[in-house]
């Protein structure tokens, strides 16, 4: 009788303990998922309060930033055309709203670096010296897109389109549509451009291989023209455009998973000792030393 009683509170102890410390485990991880999402409310404010602010610093330059995104259409247009508007606060709305888009396009490096900064402690030591450089060059690149567009292949559009126009018909593009085009043209070509950043992830993420897209080449060069087919006026100069680019992105980031795989399987061919594999290597050779033949 007391053997058992003495052993019912010992049993109870322990199954209090284990009790405690789920409990604990699940505090423990209730108070991390709220941390978290506390750290991403913080970095969307941060992103959010750039946005604005420098959005209050482009407001009073709307009208001037308009006029220069115009400027590849205005330039192109007939002696004494003009461009319109056909809502009743369209003058005031379209540039408003252009100077908002172009806030987010400013402030696009910060947003990024806010992202980087709430996924990166999850990361491994070898995965963000990868992601700093990819996060950089896509930034780059979206950017580089989008000013390939503004100086090469509106200019070129507009020239085919006002070449292509009916004679005796008066053409004076509406504003709203005109920064709409000029907002989708900018979008499709920022994202086209980060074609080498999509190579390379989906090489060292293990969903494809170079040989393989190497071998799907053909297949990709139809994708790009389909690609600016959807994604561009009707006219064949612009989407040459856009597709000749993006097989030309497609074959560097190619060229750049080749090298980017190959330091990968010459590190893990190369694993360098430890200080304790060191140690018994030279713990080896001096008894090989002591043992061996002496004269």
């Amino acid at each position: 009788m007391s053997d058992s009683s003495s052993d019912t509170p010992v049993s109870d102890q322990k199954k209090n303990k284990t009790e405690e410390k789920e409990l604990g485990n699940k505090e423990n991880q209730e108070l991390g998922f709220i941390g978290h999402l506390m750290e991403l409310r913080d970095r969307l404010l941060r992103s959010v309060v750039v946005v604005i602010l420098i959005f209050l610093c482009a407001f009073p330059f709307a009208n001037d930033i308009y006029h220069i995104l115009a400027l590849p259409l205005v330039n192109n247009l007939p002696e004494g055309g003009t461009m319109i508007a056909t809502g009743v606060i369209s003058p005031f709305l379209t540039p408003l709203k252009l100077a908002f888009i172009m806030s987010i396009f400013a402030a696009f490096p910060y947003l990024i670096f806010q992202a980087w900064a709430f996924i990166a402690p999850g990361l491994y030591k070898h995965e963000k010296k990868l992601a700093i450089p990819l996060i950089v060059s896509s930034a780059i690149l979206f950017y580089v897109g989008i000013v390939f567009a503004y100086f090469v292949v509106l200019p070129n559009v507009f020239t085919f389109m006002m070449s292509m126009a009916i004679g005796g018909v008066t053409h004076a593009p509406d504003i709203t549509y005109y920064l709409d085009f000029t907002l989708k043209m900018f979008f499709a070509f920022g994202i086209a451009f980060e074609v080498p950043i999509a190579t390379i992830l989906l090489v060292l993420g293990g969903v494809t291989t170079p040989k393989s897209l190497s071998e799907k080449r053909p297949y990709i060069i139809v994708g790009a023209f389909i690609f600016g087919m959807l994604l561009t006026p009707p006219d064949p100069a612009s989407q040459i455009m856009l597709a000749i680019p993006m097989w030309l992105l497609f074959e560097i980031g190619l060229l750049l998973s080749r090298a980017l795989k190959k330091k990968d399987v010459e590190d893990e061919a190369y694993q360098p000792l430890s200080e304790e594999d060191m140690e018994a290597e030279l713990d080896r050779a001096e008894a090989e030393e002591d043992n061996g033949p002496r004269l």
